[in-house]
């Protein structure tokens, strides 16, 4: 069992007078973390220390807030199997998924540390007698607000960039995952000074009271949800919001691809980490002319995933992140299948303990079925099948969300007609993951606002000052 303590205003054990939150290994249902609540009065609390430690931090040279994210960087290394078990644990993710994730985060956290002191203003040509110049500010105190489905490397992306431009930072992980956030808060300060990194726990209500608070910036990845409520209490506290939240991604077969290639791509995109990821595929739409031998591949892959109860924790496919979840993977399937949809493999919820459920494959889907429509956010991949390129392209641009988008073609005209047209944040051709360092998105619509990642998002937890000097007396210096 992991105990969880908060930290607020440099001390370790403060505050959890809300109560306490059990939670649950979603393999097997038994008990691995308690997790302290805070009050609103301890939020409020937590808020005001960090006021009180913004100034030295902001003040401290961009060199030595590097250096200490390095520290940092180091610390979560040598915790680095503490955490990827705690991850496990608590998700379910497979170990070896869970130790990359902390692999992305560590390195997240040396390149915010590598681009933090080369980031400047500009000077500006006024008149010869004055100085002209813009400068890049620490904004303040940032609410860090985390999910449950890569915790570390999501955090460190966010800490990272927030700590290391000279903000404060109030960390509030996923009531889901909150042991694996405790153990990056503790590793995380080691390397910095008191103060300047605060961990509050809890649930909704805890993220809700942050988010409430007279605070500067208010980051959040998780639901759309949950999302547009941070947005609201924004508008009335006047925190900048930066949000990346739920998606319903795309994937376009075109004609004339391999179709067991574009099958590995679909299995691959629907169900690494049992498709808790933000840019999974949640959709296809596969050309006619491919459709068939598209589909059997794919099954034959969905089948080939072992998934189970009493499996190993290295399986290919973990259990999803609790039975709650799983009930509304599984709801939707049976709501596709009593609307005609076929299930071709999986859709059928295991005997036995935990929160696992296979990879599944539902045919004759329609665009306009909500298994489609909505964010499934498990290993499921519904196919539509188009008559078109064209209409592949316009089905998959009609979502309330704009994520991601994937578009599988042999045609440098179509690739170029998907990055234009399609309205996401990320458009990748021909490779449902990866991408050049550095990448940073704007996600769009229901999938939200603001830089995520990349050299960009330190421009996100800046704020520009421009200042103008002249000589007294309108003289010369």
């Amino acid at each position: 069992m992991y105990t969880v303590a908060q930290l607020i205003g440099g001390v370790w054990g403060a505050g959890g007078e809300g109560g306490e939150l059990v939670v649950h290994d979603p393999a097997d249902g038994s008990p691995v973390t308690t997790v302290p609540v805070a009050t609103a009065d301890e939020v409020a609390k937590a808020v005001e220390a960090a006021r009180g430690a913004a100034a030295e931090w902001a003040g401290t040279a961009p060199a030595e807030r590097a250096a200490a994210l390095h520290r940092a960087a180091d610390a979560v290394e040598a915790a680095a199997d503490e955490l990827a078990q705690a991850t496990t644990a608590e998700m379910g993710k497979p170990l070896d998924d869970a130790r990359g994730g902390v692999a992305a985060g560590i390195g997240t956290l040396r390149q915010y540390a590598e681009l933090g002191p080369m980031r400047g203003g500009r000077t500006l040509h006024g008149a010869p007698s004055a100085l002209d110049f813009m400068a890049a500010e620490p904004r303040g105190v940032v609410a860090a607000i985390t999910p449950w489905n890569d915790p570390v490397a999501v955090s460190c992306g966010l800490l990272g960039a927030a700590l290391v431009t000279g903000n404060v930072v109030l960390y509030k992980p996923s009531e889901r995952t909150p042991a694996t956030g405790w153990l990056l808060a503790r590793a995380l300060d080691q390397a910095l000074p008191a103060g300047v990194l605060s961990l509050l726990t809890g649930g909704a209500e805890v993220g809700a009271a942050l988010a409430g608070q007279e605070v500067d910036v208010v980051a959040h990845v998780g639901s759309t949800a949950t999302g547009r409520a941070i947005a609201a209490a924004g508008a009335r506290t006047g925190a900048k919001v930066l949000l990346e939240n739920g998606g319903s991604d795309p994937l376009v077969v075109d004609a004339g691809v391999d179709p067991i290639w574009a099958a590995e791509q679909a299995a691959l995109g629907c169900f690494a980490n049992a498709g808790q990821i933000c840019v999974a595929v949640e959709r296809i739409y596969v050309h006619r002319d491919v459709a068939e031998d598209f589909v059997d591949a794919l099954v034959e892959r969905a089948e080939a995933l072992a998934v189970g109860p009493g499996r190993d924790r290295k399986t290919q496919l973990g259990p999803l992140v609790d039975r709650r979840h799983r009930d509304h993977v599984h709801g939707q399937v049976t709501a596709a299948v009593a609307d005609g949809a076929r299930v071709r493999t999986g859709g059928t919820l295991p005997d036995g303990p935990g929160a696992f459920y296979p990879a599944t494959v539902v045919s004759d889907c329609r665009h306009e079925m909500a298994l489609v429509r909505e964010e499934t956010f498990g290993p499921v991949a519904p196919v539509v099948v188009v008559d078109s390129f064209s209409e592949g392209l316009r089905c998959a641009a009609d979502s309330p969300y704009g994520l991601a988008a994937t578009v599988l073609t042999g045609s440098m005209s179509h690739a170029h007609r998907a990055w234009r047209e399609l309205p996401v944040g990320t458009v990748k051709v021909n490779a449902v993951f990866g991408g050049a360092p550095g990448g940073a998105a704007q996600p769009r619509r229901g999938s939200g606002q603001g830089f995520g990642y990349g050299p960009e998002l330190l421009d996100e937890f800046s704020t520009m000052k421009a200042v103008h000097i002249e000589a007294p007396g309108g003289g010369h210096w």
